[in-house]
């Protein structure tokens, strides 16, 4: 034990993402499209005023008013916060709501595991109620578990990550407003897919908190840039844990510019959605292998006791998918990432020619 640091750390590992690294990177839920070639000229016309040699930029109060704009709904400046990455802004919630070593958080199971990473990292506990085989969730449970005098946060991932479906919505807000006393954290990283949002709940819902990322439907995993949504009051609290220049001003610029071409990334995120059904539609007919239903950019499947053998082919098929079944209901599961045609009919072939091989 390092007598220098926090002793709970003793116990823990640095959070490292271990995935195949292949030609076919289907395994991280990114985008076929490079935004920088993609806006390149606006970007590189923006940045010849700006100033990198200073910590204040004019582009800042721009890019509030243009990422207020686009969430819509009334949403003004005050009701948002950056970061580097909405996983930057998680880490933010979770420091920013323990109180003390007993502070925890609950959420479900499975679901994003760097919730568990970020609240360990802070010194926030986290307690997890198993979703039901078909993805569901007992609510009742649920909502005494937020209830522990303890607990300082409910999260909710809609759509799931990673199984990829979403919950009834008449759920979610049955949930916040039956947690009055409980921050409500949303998370929306996926909501360019669904479509579906509880934005227009923040006014009525001083306890609800909303989260989302630039990874995904902007095609910007490299970028690192993600935000929060929520009351001016909410917003105000949690810039108090954040440094003062906490993303850098070529962030904010590339954000910006991305704001001004909502229309071609939102085409892109249209394309995914098709090629995702018709994938979906594709991998239902192969004999035993179970797709499961998703309002994401991404599909889970499973091949029962021969997905680990069907995970080293697609590897040695230079196709890198994510083993997502550290959690008993998903056991022997996979999820793959859909941004490409041909990324998407090499994984097709390849599981196809899988199953008539093994004859699965």
């Amino acid at each position: 034990m390092n007598p220098f640091f926090r002793t709970d750390l003793a116990h823990k590992k640095p959070p490292i993402i271990t995935v195949p690294v292949c030609k076919r990177m289907m395994c991280l839920n990114e985008s076929c499209l490079d935004p920088y070639q993609a806006i390149k000229e606006q970007v590189l016309q923006r940045m010849e005023i700006t100033h990198l040699n200073r910590y204040l930029s004019p582009v800042t109060e721009e890019l509030h008013q243009k990422l207020a704009d686009y969430i819509g709904h009334g949403i003004k400046p005050e009701n948002v916060i950056w970061g580097n990455g909405a996983d930057d802004i998680l880490y933010h919630i979770f420091l920013a709501v323990r109180e003390n070593a007993a502070s925890h958080a609950v959420s479900l199971a499975p679901t994003y595991f760097d919730y568990k990473t970020f609240c360990g990292a802070v010194g926030l506990g986290i307690r997890s109620l198993d979703l039901n085989p078909d993805f569901s969730f007992d609510t009742d449970r649920f909502l005494e578990m937020a209830s522990h005098p303890d607990c300082r946060l409910a999260i909710l991932c809609y759509p799931n990550n990673p199984t990829g479906n979403l919950f009834p919505p008449e759920q979610i807000r049955h949930i916040i407003r039956n947690l009055p006393d409980k921050l409500v954290l949303v998370d929306e990283t996926y909501y360019e897919f669904s479509g579906c949002t509880f934005v227009p709940e923040l006014k009525d819902h001083p306890n609800l908190i909303l989260t989302r990322s630039f990874s995904k439907a902007f095609s910007s995993a490299g970028l690192r840039f993600g935000y929060a949504i929520s009351s001016a009051e909410n917003i105000y609290e949690l810039s108090k844990v954040f440094t003062t220049f906490h993303t850098s001003i070529f962030n904010r610029v590339f954000a910006a510019t991305i704001l001004e071409n909502v229309p071609l990334f939102c085409a892109h995120v249209r394309r995914i959605i098709a090629m995702r059904d018709e994938m979906f539609a594709l991998l239902s007919a192969i004999p035993s292998l179970t797709v499961f239903p998703s309002h994401t950019n991404f599909l889970t499947f499973t091949l029962g006791e021969r997905t680990p053998q069907l995970f080293d082919y697609l590897k040695d098929n230079d196709i890198a998918v994510r083993d997502v079944g550290a959690h008993p209901l998903l056991r022997h599961c996979l999820r793959a990432t859909l941004s490409s045609e041909e990324d998407n009919q090499a994984l097709y072939q390849s599981i196809s020619r899988f199953s008539d091989i093994t004859g699965s």
